[in-house]
């Protein structure tokens, strides 16, 4: 099956990036003379360049009617800047699983942390929390219908596509935008049934310790309390590329966990690697300090100020969900897990103590 949808999305590619060129021989094109290259094969998503455009099949499951909604966020014009937007599709559907087209971004270098862009990353967070959800759902909806149209080959099916898809999502019962929720939170939930089902280990009894002491909203299990703003869900370094390659600006890439949330979610993943040894204070101070010159709402403004009451639930949550997979791969492989995966167990141990000191129960 993988196979299958390479090569599908291989040709989803090539005829997004040459739509006048049909080529016949999927190992070429006649336009380029290049082949395609496999960026990413995972369950939750595979991606495959041709020439500056890159194809995304997106996980089997994913909910359509909420991925429609945050395409056409993605295209609109307010997150021109901060979040790169997407091409319209040469086809809509690989395998039952729906396909999406991006132009090509230079990745962050894993082999030079020293230029790990975390400054950018800070700004391009706060841009994308302080955009206006009420402007964005009314400009949403009062878009013409040729622009909807556009968008709608975008997304790859028809009458709910386009940025109109947000105008007829409406607003919640609750009275937000028509938005879906960011889902990170899901995802952690996911992480942490993903180590169950891997069988019994002992490194994840702290896990578990520290999840059962989150609270519901951060297990998936109940919305956010709020204020909500619009939220990446899935931040770490993977997730910017400089787009025109190879110098243009930084800009965050992937929407499948895109929504309504509460922002702390998107620093969590930083300042969990901090808490735990993993990424050096400076580094953490860099993107804390770009997010907050920059109107972040996440965290208190004031650069004394202590940012951690209001990431700490978030933050303990990540560190969760990387322990987990830790657990759950490493199993998976017949191995032990390696000493980076041990420091977040670790961690997790130390969340796990530190919330049953805190509880009611010790106290009496």
């Amino acid at each position: 099956m993988t196979a299958s949808v390479v090569r599908a999305l291989g040709r989803v590619a090539r005829d997004t990036a040459h739509p006048a060129v049909r080529a016949a021989d999927p190992a070429g094109c006649r336009a380029c003379g290049r082949g395609s290259t496999v960026l990413a094969d995972r369950p939750d998503g595979i991606v495959v360049r041709h020439g500056e455009v890159v194809a995304k099949a997106h996980a089997d499951g994913t909910d359509r009617a909420g991925h429609r909604v945050r395409l056409a966020v993605a295209a609109h014009p307010l997150l021109a800047g901060v979040l790169l937007p997407p091409l319209p599709a040469a086809t809509a559907e690989v395998a039952g699983r729906p396909v999406t087209a991006w132009p090509y971004g230079t990745p962050v270098d894993p082999t030079d942390p020293d230029a790990a862009p975390w400054e950018q990353a800070g700004t391009l967070l706060a841009r994308l929390h302080t955009l206006p959800l009420a402007e964005l759902s009314e400009a949403v909806a009062e878009t013409d219908a040729e622009t909807e149209t556009e968008t709608d080959a975008v997304a790859g099916t028809g009458a709910a596509a386009g940025p109109g898809a947000l105008a007829r999502a409406g607003a919640g019962a609750d009275g937000r935008p028509g938005l879906p929720d960011m889902r990170g939170p899901a995802k952690a939930a996911r992480a942490v049934a993903r180590m169950r089902a891997a069988g019994p280990h002992p490194a994840a009894v702290p896990v578990q310790r520290a999840w059962r002491h989150l609270p519901a909203w951060a297990r998936g299990e109940a919305r956010a309390p709020g204020p909500y703003a619009l939220c990446h869900g899935d931040l770490h370094l993977g997730q910017l590329v400089r787009h025109p390659a190879p110098d243009g600006p930084w800009l965050l890439i992937d929407i499948d966990d895109l929504g309504l949330g509460d922002p702390a979610w998107d620093l969590a993943r930083p300042a969990a690697w901090y808490a735990a040894g993993l990424l050096p204070p400076e580094a953490w101070l860099r993107f804390l300090g770009a997010y907050r010159s920059a109107h972040g709402p996440a965290v208190p403004a004031a650069p004394d100020a202590d940012p951690w009451p209001r990431l700490d639930v978030a933050a303990r949550a990540l560190t969760v969900q990387t322990a987990a997979l830790a657990i759950a791969k490493s199993a998976a492989e017949g191995r032990d897990p390696d000493d980076v995966e041990l420091l977040m167990i670790d961690a997790c141990a130390r969340i796990a103590d530190v919330a049953t000191e805190l509880s009611p129960e010790a106290s009496s």
